[in-house]
């Protein structure tokens, strides 16, 4: 009898065990190291090599857990659509996800158009600083063609899909995928059958290699945390830290709201739902990459939330393809921090359609690097802020982009969630 209570105790498992705890401490670990090591103005031998084994290690887990992203994709997306018997349940469930991506995104926007301003009416600017980091500011162009709505759709159907799957270009293979999909529902039942068998279980075979690489997450998330802090050191407490507070600041309140969102719908458990995201957030953070953390977002739907196909296979692949909610935040303040640091007094108007073609345009990144803010150049244009501000916003951008990843990722499996119906989502938890 006495031996109860101390069996029970013993059972309990420790806190570190977790892996949600285990990646969080490496993220900060790492993070912390880094900082330290940047503090020798001319890193040792020891340093460099150091960091240099750290960066492979990094790089090295980050590409495995990218490498899942497609074969597993796929497979649920197949699944979660001509597996579900009626094909026009999933037209639905797209419908209201884009609901929800588009009143969230203008909620976004409208906020930080009405929060931000007055905020950088604050700012005081060294003009010395300010001509300093004017004088710095480049940025490269793509070709215009590469920015155009036309490149942009007829980039959406690919000549090759196995060529875009190999290059890594989600949204083109996620609508072949679903092409595919929508076509196999029409089929005879018996070669639908085999081919979801087929599926189905590839899709079993590549959880359980995302969660081998997961597990292996503290290790990969140190070594990318360490690389990152020794890059970033303490640079935001320099003159720029006034934009990177900003972004930061209103990026962790945004993801606080739609943990309200959660709250106050009640559609799963609180606690479920911040269970379910954090190894997908923290990924998010030491990756910066909302596909990288797709693996274990859809981990965390499936093992923790118990989402159906429809959430899991097709909404979130969606989601981290075409959903950028950070758009709607930071769009509007970099363009604030531009016309500061160029002496530009920014209009109402010209703020208003910053936030405005930040919802419009939210869904049509170009797949080329810094995409998200090269979009930005002809709207600059139009309203008369220089456009090599944007090279400095990029040049900027290591450290909010943490947070505006997370924030990303955290809005992706909220949608997901509002996705399914009440009824199916009560019975799933219990």
């Amino acid at each position: 009898m006495a031996s109860a209570p101390d069996s029970a105790g013993s059972s309990r498992r420790s806190p570190l065990r977790s892996q949600a705890v285990q990646v969080t401490l490496g993220l900060l670990l790492g993070l912390a190291l880094g900082m330290w090591l940047s503090h020798d103005a001319s890193p040792s031998a020891f340093t460099r090599g150091l960091i240099g084994v750290l960066d492979v290690i990094g790089t090295a887990w980050i590409n495995a857990v990218r490498m899942t992203v497609i074969p597993l994709v796929v497979p649920l997306l197949i699944v979660g659509v001509a597996g579900g018997g009626d094909t026009s349940t999933t037209g639905r469930v797209g419908a209201k996800a884009f609901g929800w991506m588009l009143g969230l995104a203008i909620a976004c926007a409208i906020v930080t158009a009405l929060v931000a301003p007055p905020w950088f009416d604050t700012l005081v600017l060294d003009p010395e600083a300010t001509a300093r980091l004017r004088a710095t500011a480049s940025i490269d162009l793509p070709p215009a063609d590469a920015l155009s709505l036309r490149t942009w759709i007829l980039g959406l159907i690919p000549l090759n899909p196995i060529k875009a799957a190999a290059d890594g270009t989600l949204l083109p293979v996620v609508l072949f995928t679903l092409l595919y999909a929508f076509a196999l529902g029409q089929v005879a039942a018996g070669p639908r059958a085999a081919q979801l068998a087929f599926f189905r279980g590839m899709a079993d075979t590549m959880l359980v290699v995302v969660r081998w690489m997961l597990a292996i997450a503290p290790i990969g998330i140190l070594a990318l945390a360490t690389v990152l802090g020794q890059k970033l050191g303490t640079s935001a407490l320099s003159a720029i830290g006034f934009y990177i507070m900003v972004l930061i600041v209103l990026h962790v309140v945004a993801t606080a709201a739609l943990y309200s969102v959660m709250g106050i719908t009640r559609r799963v458990p609180l606690r479920d739902f911040a269970r379910a995201l954090i190894p997908s957030q923290v990924v998010a953070m030491g990756t910066r990459s909302s596909l990288a953390s797709l693996p274990a977002m859809v981990k965390g739907a499936t093992d923790v939330l118990h989402l159906p196909a429809t959430a899991t296979g097709f909404v979130l692949p969606l989601c981290a393809s075409v959903f950028k909610l950070t758009s709607a935040i930071y769009w509007v303040v970099g363009a604030l921090f531009v016309a500061k640091l160029y002496g530009i007094d920014l209009p109402v108007s010209s703020i208003a359609l910053v936030a405005a073609s930040s919802v419009a345009l939210n869904f049509s990144t170009p797949g080329i690097p810094s995409g998200g803010m090269l979009l930005q150049v002809p709207l600059y244009a139009s309203i008369g802020l220089p456009v090599e501000g944007i090279g400095i916003m990029i040049a900027l951008d290591t450290l909010p982009d943490m947070f505006k990843t997370l924030f990303n990722v955290t809005a992706d499996m909220l949608v997901a969630v509002m996705t399914v119906p009440a009824g199916e989502l009560v019975a799933s938890v219990e």
